[in-house]
């Protein structure tokens, strides 16, 4: 397996070897959907939080006669059926949403991302953005170059979630020239997860050779069959 290597023109420079064990994982739905879950679950914040009828302030007297009044028996106004009262069954800050996930799982189901994009053509590598100080107008013009290659028209053009750039060796300079782009993201290849690889509609990879060798170095932690 190969692929092509463009530079920040937009020029073919060269091919990469992909190794088959990272870029041709068969597909499994119920592997991803487990991980991706249970990563959304541990990225969640515990903000929404209502009282329950022991923590709203009142209620403390009984607001009419249990007997005689012809009412409705309550005993206090703080109850869950009474305006200003407790909440039943809301969410509490206190709820654990977090998931233990296993290394193999998180690596091969990284590894089914990456072989889905390379298989429906949304992986591109690129060999250096040139960019030794952070200017954002230069990762633009990059992106616009590279918009012209045939199947990633949409790199450019797409206003959210176009593309993730995955540094191998990230650099300041680097990240802070994309960052102010609104449609795409950058991140150091080593934090790459199906999340982030599913979530953006191309991948561009500079210094594939590197960055290759990072995600091949999960492959130790566990066998991964391929197609």
């Amino acid at each position: 397996m190969e692929s092509p290597i463009y530079n920040s023109a937009g020029k073919k420079v060269g091919n990469v070897q992909l190794p088959e064990s990272v870029f041709n994982v068969a597909w499994g739905d119920s592997l991803m959907h487990q991980v991706v879950v249970s990563m959304q679950g541990n990225a969640r914040p515990n903000v929404a939080h209502v009282k329950t009828r022991g923590e709203v302030r009142g209620g403390g007297r009984k607001p009419w006669a249990q007997k005689g009044t012809g009412r409705a028996r309550h005993g206090s106004t703080r109850s869950p059926i009474w305006r200003g009262g407790g909440v039943t069954h809301g969410p509490r800050n206190e709820k654990n949403y977090s998931r233990a996930i296993p290394k193999k799982m998180r690596a091969k189901a990284l590894f089914m991302a990456l072989s889905r994009k390379f298989k429906d053509g949304e992986i591109m590598f690129v060999d250096s953005f040139g960019i030794s100080e952070p200017k954002t107008a230069t990762a633009k013009k990059a992106l616009t170059m590279l918009s012209r290659i045939s199947g990633f028209e949409k790199l450019a053009a797409k206003k959210k979630n176009a593309a993730l750039i995955a540094f191998a060796d990230p650099t300041d300079a680097g990240q802070k020239s994309f960052r102010n782009i609104g449609n795409v993201s950058a991140t150091p290849v080593r934090n790459l997860n199906p999340v982030s690889v599913l979530g953006s509609t191309y991948l561009v990879i500079e210094n594939p050779e590197a960055a290759i060798a990072i995600v091949e170095s999960r492959v130790r932690k566990g066998e991964v069959k391929t197609q």
